[in-house]
């Protein structure tokens, strides 16, 4: 790939370090909560690029093998504030016996796993970008990772993470389905739903009168209730049902779970109101109960287009002669969690595509990208706070 960088942290990414790095990553299995494997890696090799590392007790709240990783390395110039990267260790799947096959500069499975692109491509990146600041010998401030546990379920390890640990104030996260150049300046607010809807159980042949159907009430209810895209700034879905005993058996209750995203907190609170609304209106109706529970995830964030993180990765991306571009994303990440906890960062694309599924990929070329332009970041941060 030959491409003219501006950046000279930029131009000492080793593509071809970086792309067994990844693959070797991708290889070791981590799924959510069973960490540990990855993180003896990162306690092996981080130290030998100048971070010190120390972990949270974060999986103590879910039972998982190994805390958030926190590294910090020492900058040429202690006056530049420090930059943090953050990603999570876990894949979603497991990618144990990972066979990865490269097709027309793109890194799949061979379909038996998924490839866990999301997000070892960012971690991968990281280290290699790291070595580069390294050996292109740039000045730079001190430099932070932020490498949580338990991410896929729905950002578990950054909501347990002892905060306390942490030096610095702002920084990235690779962590998105877009190219390279990909900057999402607003992420939105989300909650669950629960919605335990109660009939009256019966058999269908000993006491059928006295039976009264969760099922058609949750069913009513559901036919009424505005779902998929409510409006541009706000989704909302019924994702599992669970409920019934026996096929003989009319149903007494079902439990509907759901989500909704907003980037309003006001909209995301009318349509969590509203479904709850039309259940009980249903169940009322029908001679039913619903019983509701509201679970927040997380909370939204909005980043300033004049914010220093944006000036910064704009020149980062040019450095690389990548086109950068603003934009919101729906989906969640820990970017939402550590802005919420203090923090501000921004959540920057690297290009994996169908991730949860066997068919996840990655192009060589966004994987590259997502190096060089970690290395450029944190030049140019230095040329930007100096």
């Amino acid at each position: 790939m030959k491409v003219q960088l501006h950046s000279k942290a930029a131009s000492k990414v080793n593509e071809q370090r970086l792309l067994e790095l990844f693959l070797d990553l991708a290889k070791i299995d981590g799924p959510s909560t069973k960490e540990q494997l990855v993180a003896d890696y990162l306690a092996k090799e981080l130290p030998k690029l100048g971070f010190t590392i120390e972990f949270d007790e974060a999986h103590k709240n879910f039972n998982g093998e190994v805390g958030n990783l926190v590294a910090w390395k020492e900058g040429t110039d202690s006056t530049i504030p420090p930059l943090f990267f953050s990603t999570h260790m876990d894949t979603v799947l497991p990618t144990k016996n990972l066979k990865p096959v490269i097709k027309d500069g793109v890194i799949y499975s061979d379909g038996t796993t998924i490839l866990g692109a999301d997000d070892r491509a960012a971690l991968a990146s990281y280290i290699e970008a790291i070595r580069a600041v390294i050996e292109s010998e740039i000045p730079h401030g001190p430099i932070e990772l932020l490498l949580t546990v338990n991410e896929q379920p729905g950002l578990v390890g950054a909501r347990f993470m002892d905060y306390s640990k942490i030096k610095s104030k702002v920084g990235y996260i690779f962590d998105s389905s877009g190219d390279v150049g990909q900057t999402i300046l607003k992420g939105p607010f989300s909650s669950r739903i629960y919605l335990k809807v109660k009939g009256n159980a019966a058999h269908i042949a000993l006491n059928a009168e006295e039976g009264n159907s969760a099922f058609v009430i949750a069913a009513a209810g559901l036919l009424t209730m505005k779902l998929g895209k409510v409006d541009e700034e706000t989704l909302a879905n019924i994702g599992m049902i669970e409920g019934g005993e026996l096929t003989s058996i009319i149903p007494g209750t079902v439990t509907l779970a759901g989500e909704v995203r907003s980037f309003s907190k006001e909209k995301l609170n009318m349509q969590l109101r509203h479904m709850e609304q039309v259940m009980k209106e249903a169940a009322k109706e029908l001679g039913g109960v619903v019983e509701i529970t509201l679970e927040k995830k997380y909370s939204g964030f909005d980043i300033p287009e004049e914010h220093i993180l944006v000036q910064n990765v704009t020149d980062a991306s040019r450095q690389i002669n990548v086109q950068p571009y603003l934009t919101n994303t729906l989906g969640g990440a820990d970017t939402n969690v550590l802005n919420e906890n203090g923090l501000t960062c921004i959540t920057l694309g690297n290009g994996f595509q169908n991730i949860h599924s066997y068919r996840e990929c990655i192009s060589i070329e966004n994987l590259i990208n997502t190096g060089r332009l970690t290395a450029s970041l944190i030049e140019q941060w230095y040329e930007n706070n100096k």
